[in-house]
């Protein structure tokens, strides 16, 4: 298994390569640094141990994402009574500064417009991208993009652009 490749990375580059973008799936829809881990560790061993085929390293990304998405979703539900609402303040700790400095504003939004606010802006998917990963119509993802502006532009406090 050592030897395995994945769109032509080892299992150790890909690591490396997505950690951050698989450890900001992972915080935001779980807000908790500590279940994160849970669910990041549990979308790489997926990886490891069912080694799909991906043809491009953008399909590797996507499909990373969606497995991430779906153990966070797993860990909701199987936790749903023990899950708190409570933010950590050190869960923007997997968010690439550089790149994406509205973390603390997307830990505040409703998961289903955090995931593709996060994947447009940060992640620079296309709306058909995003819908794809999500299994949602495009124009449900224009429809929570626009929506999850106006909440971001509330809790920035801005007025227009």
């Amino acid at each position: 298994m050592g030897d395995a490749l994945f769109a032509g990375l080892s299992f150790e580059q890909v690591v490396r390569k997505y950690k951050n973008t698989v450890g900001s799936v992972c915080v935001m829809r779980l807000n908790n640094n500590s279940d994160a881990d849970d669910c990041f560790q549990n979308t790489f061993l997926r990886l490891y141990k069912k080694s799909p085929d991906f043809k491009t390293q953008e399909h590797l990304k996507a499909w990373l994402i969606r497995v991430a998405i779906n153990e966070c979703n797993r860990f909701i539900r199987k936790n749903r009574s023990f899950l708190s609402l409570d933010k950590v303040n050190n869960a923007v700790s997997y968010f690439p500064q550089e790149k994406c400095d509205m973390s603390w504003a997307l830990l505040k939004l409703d998961s289903k417009y955090r995931d593709v606010i996060y994947l447009y802006y940060c992640e620079d998917y296309k709306v058909k991208e995003i819908a794809e990963i999500l299994g949602k119509s495009p124009n449900t993802v224009k429809t929570l993009l626009s929506r999850g502006r106006e909440k971001l532009k509330a809790i920035y406090g801005g007025d227009d652009k």
